[in-house]
């Protein structure tokens, strides 16, 4: 064992008996055999790494009517909302407790994933499982539009994390040209994939605004012209690279998107994770068109869903 693997084990130890175990930092030091100062330092430095992870259990009454009221308008099987004072971190520790969730069952099963900040944020928020019976596989490409990896993928992060096995889909999100997009699409160990994906038992997915603000936009997929000729035609979102309008429509223009297809809600629970108010049209696009199952959401954007009369 090195002496950096000895130090981390310390500091684990440090944190373990801290924040489960509930003992002082005195208690730590007898322990341990090292001064007050050293346990404190221990724990400190376990928390400053990113090994402790803080989470409060405490289902509050309003996000759970909330929740309850959005599964019975929408038809939801799954609802999830955030207290606004959260703020995004809320949503994403959500969303880390649902992923979990999935990789925590003994059956094997087999996990899509999409892409964005807020489930990146969500994998960051994750403890690492030894689950091998799983297999995950990315629904939006790994690829950026210059050839390397897809900043907001959260794919390869997620390997970091778990011993599933991990099947990436080494495609751009939206193609250059269709042409492009086809001949991607003929090769073998992608169409494998893309089989894969459309298998999947449960799909975390996030939803995209298609303003000025737009992710495809931001991340070098669409340009501004495009974008705008998408919110002209009235696309208001956007699910795996593919826009839609507000009653969930998808819009014909697809020629170029190289994600996987997205899965059947029958066969399939898809999960969205949506924040802020730049989310809302798009949330409310995607359940009123069905086009997921299941939603992690914001306090006040959950208050803005309900506001906005019938489901369709």
């Amino acid at each position: 064992m090195t002496r950096d693997n000895r130090k981390q084990d310390q500091q684990a130890r440090a944190a373990w008996m801290y924040y489960v175990a509930g003992q002082t930092q005195d208690d730590i030091a007898r322990a341990l055999g090292v001064s007050r100062q050293t346990a404190q330092r221990l724990v400190a430095q376990a928390m400053a790494s990113g090994m402790v992870k803080v989470r409060i259990d405490h289902p509050l009454a309003r996000c759970r009517d909330l929740a309850d009221r959005l599964r019975a308008r929408f038809g939801l099987a799954l609802a999830e909302v955030t207290p606004a004072e959260a703020g995004p971190a809320g949503v994403a520790m959500a969303l880390a407790d649902l992923i979990e969730g999935e990789l925590s069952r003994p059956d094997p099963q087999i996990v899509a994933i999409g892409t964005g900040r807020t489930l990146r944020a969500a994998v960051g928020q994750m403890s690492r499982l030894d689950c091998p019976q799983h297999r995950i596989v990315s629904l939006t490409g790994n690829i950026a539009p210059d050839g390397s990896a897809a900043y907001y993928n959260v794919l390869f992060s997620l390997s970091d994390l778990v011993t599933a096995r991990i099947y990436p889909l080494m495609v751009p999100v939206i193609a250059a040209t269709a042409d492009e997009k086809d001949a991607l699409h003929r090769q073998p160990g992608i169409a494998r994939v893309m089989e894969l994906a459309g298998q999947a038992d449960v799909a975390f997915v996030g939803l995209g605004s298609m303003d000025p603000g737009a992710p495809l936009l931001q991340d070098g997929f669409l340009t501004g012209a495009e974008v705008a000729a998408l919110h002209n035609a009235g696309a208001v979102g956007e699910i795996l690279g593919r826009a839609y309008d507000a009653q969930g429509r998808l819009l014909p223009d697809e020629a170029r998107v190289a994600a996987a297809p997205l899965p059947d809600r029958a066969r399939t629970r898809v999960i969205a994770a949506v924040h802020g108010p730049a989310k809302r049209a798009p949330a409310l696009g995607a359940l009123r068109g069905g086009l997921v199952t299941g939603l992690v959401i914001d306090e006040g954007s959950a208050d803005w869903l309900l506001a906005q009369g019938d489901a369709a």
